[in-house]
């Protein structure tokens, strides 16, 4: 017997099968998610090696996080660009740029936060 409750909980059930369907997707098909994702796990090795703190786990995770979220962002600008247009448009190009832009800041970003938490922990071991 489906009740409210049940239903809407099916409904969010199949919501989270379609992330997880997209996540699988973009990560077979975009180069650049595989390359956060390989960075990702070898941040995640060093962040267990240093033993590092609640808080710097909590950085490092949001870092990771926001980089994996804005290429996907950027994933699927790109898509819906593509399925607009396949012709040259200097507005769908500059759209595609900026969406990149925005990947490779917080990149830049997470790349600054990493070396602001693991470069102390290195210069420790190697004293």
């Amino acid at each position: 017997m489906n009740t409210d409750w049940s239903v809407e909980i099916q409904k969010v059930f199949k919501s989270f099968s379609y992330a997880i369907t997209g996540l699988a997707h973009a990560t077979k098909r975009e180069r650049n998610l595989r390359i956060h994702l390989t960075i990702t796990v070898l941040v995640c090795i060093l962040g267990f090696y240093f033993s590092i703190s609640v808080t710097k786990w909590l950085i490092i995770l949001l870092a990771i996080g926001g980089v994996i979220s804005l290429e996907l962002v950027n994933t699927a600008l790109e898509r819906v660009v593509d399925l607009v247009t396949s012709d040259y448009q200097p507005l769908a190009k500059q759209a595609k740029d900026v969406a990149a832009g925005a990947v490779l800041v917080y990149a830049i970003i997470a790349v600054i936060i990493g070396i602001l938490i693991f470069l102390p922990e290195i210069i420790q071991r190697l004293t």
